[in-house]
């Protein structure tokens, strides 16, 4: 399990920034924090608040925001166009990020076993994880207050 004083672990993925395109974590690690917010899956209730809260109510000034899921990247270039979401998403369709970061959530239906368990990681610019939080269940947000001061301590 990915915990606060280790080494990010490195994956690659699919960026959904307006395009898509090959995403490799280390690639943006180095200039300010990375805060990795994984969720189980776009179009969703619970997670749809989540990133409309990360889109409207955190300071994303001092911090490059990626959500993580395993949906496809077309799904998410969808999901992003219709919640107009500033920030970009990584497809995480062949699970990589989520084995990297130990967190995987079993799901049965719709022909999908296993989805990303929600959780936000805060990495700094020397690619240490400084924050961890892990939901205890799906529908459990994260404390965006300790996220914003996660990511002040990152960049201090």
């Amino acid at each position: 399990m990915t915990d606060v004083g280790d080494d990010a672990p490195d994956f690659t993925g699919s960026l959904v920034d307006g395009d898509i395109e090959p995403f490799r974590l280390s690639d943006h690690l180095g200039d300010e924090p990375v805060v990795l917010a994984f969720f189980p899956a776009a179009f969703s209730n619970t997670c749809t608040d989540e990133m409309e809260a990360l889109r409207d109510g955190f300071d994303r000034d001092d911090c490059t925001l990626f959500g993580v899921s395993t949906d496809l990247p077309h799904a998410l270039g969808a999901y992003r166009a219709q919640y107009d979401l500033p920030f970009a998403l990584v497809a995480d369709p062949d699970h990589r990020a989520i084995e990297a970061y130990d967190v995987i959530e079993a799901f049965e239906g719709y022909g999908v076993e296993t989805v990303a368990q929600r959780a936000v990681f805060v990495i700094d610019a020397d690619g240490t994880v400084t924050y961890r939080w892990l939901a205890d269940n799906a529908g459990q947000e994260p404390d965006y207050e300790a996220l914003d001061e996660a990511v002040a301590d990152a960049t201090a």
